[in-house]
């Protein structure tokens, strides 16, 4: 066969231009990329774009932990200033005992409310404008204080002993509703006496038997209350829910509530009862009892641990007139207003109910705001184990991402000398053997 000079340049320069087009296809590699289109390597170029999905994923799940733990941060901060506010109080209602003076409980008194005023401001803090615990509507305020005084209902405070005999052995929650007694209705009879109202059942129990009945009750075995320990029943009362037509969320009394009255036997007489009251300052809240989260991991979302903020009920707690067996709506600041009623007595100077419902109240909203602050607290922990999770799948995508798209760069100058060489050689052999041209002859 004859080989034509024509048909052996031809494919002397399609030798070349591979050789070419290879040294170029390395070079393209010399920005320490070696994937710049499907083609390159459609396997490797596929494992690229999907770890770069990754790679974004982990990115905003990031951002997401880390506005949340500076949100949670933020927030712990605000609550522990509160629960050091609430433990001062509790250790002014220990001080507000029998023998101060009306001036000592007055003094007494200005600086516990100079401490709630502090937990107001606390409860407004915010964070780049928005407030830190007033739900989902966090350009509102949430916490306010009334400039006047109102008449709040005054609450019988159980114990841990009271509430175990009324909740047939068990204590209930203090920081939300749990269907169980912590507190009952204080009454004032006609014959000048103290009553107890359990708003469950309607039963009205004597102060003798809440102070030292119960005791002897279960001294003699009694572990639980029974039908005929109390000391009669309110007349048309329906039922916790009751509690509703009486005192709004906040425990401030209404007109039924102040025309409210109901006769019960006592020893043969007849007494007639009707709800005590404290004249008081009355804090109101006004987010919601919203929540939202930053998810922060792939998978079912999870309301226990992704919940970011804190509302009302999770700091304040409920109390007898907004927990869901009231009728009324949950006030967000139930806790707060039971301080209040601290303050409000103390001012009083009435001693013999600081010395007992006074300390468990005080006690009690400080144990609300406690727990509030461990729940925030683990939540937190949980999204800073998800934080460096998250670090160190970030670093393990990052390493996949750079084995399948970065260029190995001593390889490649290898690769790149060996092309280099092989073209310059190429070039060598084609001035030799290509066949002169008649140029060359002339």
């Amino acid at each position: 066969m004859r080989v034509a000079s024509m048909m052996m340049t031809n494919r002397y320069l399609k030798q070349l231009n591979r050789t070419y087009e290879a040294q170029t296809k390395l070079m393209e590699q010399s920005d320490g990329d070696k994937l710049h289109r499907a083609s390159d390597d459609a396997i490797g170029y596929s494992k690229y774009l999907r770890y770069g999905d990754s790679f974004a994923e982990n990115n905003q799940y990031q951002t997401n932990v880390k506005s949340a733990i500076s949100w949670m941060k933020n927030s712990d901060a605000a609550v522990q200033d509160i629960s050091d506010a609430l433990k001062t109080i509790v250790e002014k209602s220990n001080a507000a005992q029998d023998t101060n003076t009306t001036t000592d409980m007055q003094a007494i008194a200005k600086e516990m409310l100079v401490k709630v005023q502090q937990v107001v401001a606390d409860g407004n803090m915010q964070v780049n404008g928005r407030y830190l615990f007033s739900g989902q509507s966090d350009l509102k305020q949430p916490y306010s204080m009334s400039n006047d005084k109102f008449q709040r209902g005054l609450t019988k405070n159980l114990d841990d002993k009271q509430t175990a005999f009324f909740n047939q052995g068990t204590a209930p929650s203090k920081t939300a509703s749990s269907g169980n007694l912590s507190q009952m209705l204080t009454l004032k009879g006609s014959d000048g006496n103290e009553y107890y109202l359990n708003t469950m059942d309607g039963n009205v129990y004597s102060k003798d038997f809440m102070d030292n009945g119960y005791k002897d009750k279960m001294a003699a075995g009694q572990a639980t209350v029974k039908a005929g320990d109390e000391a009669g029943t309110a007349s048309g009362w329906g039922g916790s829910t009751d509690v509703s037509k009486y005192f709004d969320a906040n425990g401030v009394i209404n007109s039924d509530g102040e025309s409210f009255s109901s006769d019960i036997t006592v020893g043969g007489e007849t007494v007639t009862l009707k709800f005590s009251t404290i004249e008081q300052y009355i804090i109101t809240y006004s987010g919601d009892n919203n929540h939202f989260s930053m998810v922060k991991e792939n998978g079912a979302t999870q309301p226990a641990t992704d919940t970011v903020n804190m509302n009302g009920i999770d700091l304040a707690g409920t109390s007898i007139f907004d927990d869901a067996n009231s009728g009324n709506r949950s006030s967000g600041a139930a806790a707060f207003n039971d301080v209040l009623t601290v303050v409000a007595m103390t001012d009083m100077g009435n001693a013999a109910w600081m010395s007992s419902d006074g300390k468990t109240l005080a006690n009690n909203s400080f144990e609300i705001v406690n727990t509030s602050q461990s729940k925030l607290a683990a939540r937190q922990q949980v999204y800073t184990d998800c934080q460096n999770m998250l670090t160190t799948q970030n670093e393990s995508i990052l390493t996949d991402i750079t084995e399948v798209h970065s260029t190995d760069v001593a390889k490649l100058a290898t690769k790149l000398m060996e092309a280099q060489t092989i073209y310059q050689l190429s070039l060598s052999v084609g001035s030799r053997i290509l066949p002169p041209t008649l140029a060359d002859y002339l």
